[in-house]
């Protein structure tokens, strides 16, 4: 049997197991990576260091989200047309995302080269942070494209129920630059230059492991040349689904420019030292690298939803389809509530373990105990906006990606600082998850009943 074919056929729960464990395991060592990266940050190079990855990390994803879009909406067409048995529209739909990502790669470096000055600047890299945030961007942006590659790929890869090889995309490239940041930095002694360079070594062997497996591999859907000609039917629908993820980061990345200026402002007034507001900005930094690791499992199991989804919604298995988001937002909602008691448990003494400077311990342990404060909320959002795209309705997948980002939490991160300081931009985080999650819960119920 094909490895799609079991995405109709199998239970749901242990499919969902075996589609959602994988990719769990492929983030969390992505984000080990990222934690691991920030430890060395800050023992061996100083605070700032952290505040300037945590600026070059939103511009990073910025522009590898493009990959990251195409790859999903792409994806989506995939795996429904595989659930249809449309295995010749399959492959159109992964030629063409293959056409659309090498155009994007020239537009990446391109703006990213013309444009680095700023770009690093409007991200929050000020002050003594910003000649740090320009040397590792620099360097990084090379590796920006063979990122956006390798996520476009993976979506795919996915799609077709090979979420082993799908972690491994991840897995193997991800514990390289942990070894690359231990040589070049601890042994060698480098600085901020070499973080970057292990960085994008990184970015670039994904792309060799996603060469070898559709070249090499047991795929079901081949590279070909003839069908990379791009069908304008097949762009829009890719275009208007993977505008989905696209719109999501945009959002982020808005927030990270109010979030910056908001923690610049108002550490400067509330920190009583010289470096204020790049204090506050690095504080954060530590809780957004720790966000990437704690979330792992919970994007694991939206990953793993996906092509479920997809497949079962194609194949009109609505049952299946139903059974699915009640197991991920169940399976998601306890392993949530979890770490949760663990980081607001363990708040004060986090900071220590990425060698952070005492008076930034202070600061850092408010972050983190307010930014995860509602993390038993967070699946609401996470599967209602991979439950539409999943099944080729990018309206209400747009909307619900934007949120917690767009919706609640710039607006509330925009006037509670003006009360509050900077106490008001950590209280920000809990109250946009909980206003996400009752939007999001009521649309998941209503598309649980349509299914009836």
């Amino acid at each position: 049997m094909r490895g799609s074919q079991t995405l109709g056929t199998e239970p749901i729960g242990k499919l969902l197991f075996k589609q959602s464990l994988p990719a769990a395991i492929g983030f969390m060592v992505m984000s080990l990576n990222s934690v691991v990266d920030t430890i060395y940050l800050g023992k061996f190079i100083g605070d700032d260091a952290i505040g300037a990855v945590t600026a070059v990390t939103a511009i990073i994803f910025l522009f590898a989200v493009l990959g990251m879009a195409i790859g999903m909406g792409g994806a989506s067409i995939v795996s429904r047309a595989l659930g249809a048995g449309d295995k010749e529209k399959a492959s159109w739909a992964l030629n063409n995302q293959v056409s659309m990502v090498l155009i994007c790669f020239i537009a990446i470096v391109t703006l990213g080269y013309s444009f680095s000055d700023s770009l690093v600047w409007i991200f929050g890299a000020k002050g003594d942070i910003f000649p740090l945030g320009l040397d590792y961007f620099k360097i990084v942006l090379v590796g920006i494209p063979f990122l956006a590659w390798g996520m476009m790929c993976n979506n795919n890869i996915r799609a077709e129920g090979r979420a082993t090889m799908a972690m491994m995309i991840l897995l193997v490239p991800s514990i390289i630059n942990i070894v690359l940041d231990d040589v070049l930095i601890r042994q060698l002694g480098g600085g901020i230059e070499s973080a970057a360079w292990a960085t994008t070594i990184s970015f670039m062997l994904s792309s060799v492991f996603t060469f070898y497996f559709y070249f090499f591999g047991n795929s079901e859907l081949k590279f070909s040349w003839t069908q990379m000609r791009l069908k304008k039917e097949l762009v829009k629908e890719i275009a208007a689904l993977g505008s989905v993820s696209l719109i999501r980061q945009g959002s982020i990345s808005l927030l990270m420019i109010i979030l910056g200026w908001s923690l610049h402002k108002y550490g400067a007034q509330d920190i009583p030292a010289p470096n204020g507001g790049e204090m506050a900005y690095s504080s954060y930094g530590v809780a957004s690298r720790l966000a990437m690791f704690v979330f792992f499992p919970l994007i694991g199991i939206s990953q793993g939803f996906m092509p479920i989804t997809g497949y079962n919604y194609g194949a009109k298995q609505y049952g299946r389809v139903r059974k699915a988001i009640t197991l991920s937002v169940v399976f998601g909602t306890i392993i949530a509530a979890f770490l949760c008691a663990i980081l607001l448990i363990g708040a004060n003494y986090i900071p220590s373990l990425f060698s952070v400077g005492p008076e930034m311990t202070i600061y850092a342990s408010d972050a983190i105990f307010y930014v995860f404060m509602a993390t038993p909320l967070v699946m609401f959002p996470f599967i209602g906006s991979s439950y539409y795209q999943a099944i080729g309705k990018p309206l209400p997948a747009m909307l619900l990606t934007l949120t917690k980002q767009t919706f609640c939490l710039v607006p509330i991160i925009y006037i509670l600082p003006i009360f509050y300081g900077l106490k008001g931009v950590w209280y920000s985080f809990p109250i946009a998850d909980s206003l996400a999650a009752i939007i999001c819960l009521y649309y998941l119920l209503r598309a649980i009943r349509r299914l009836k």
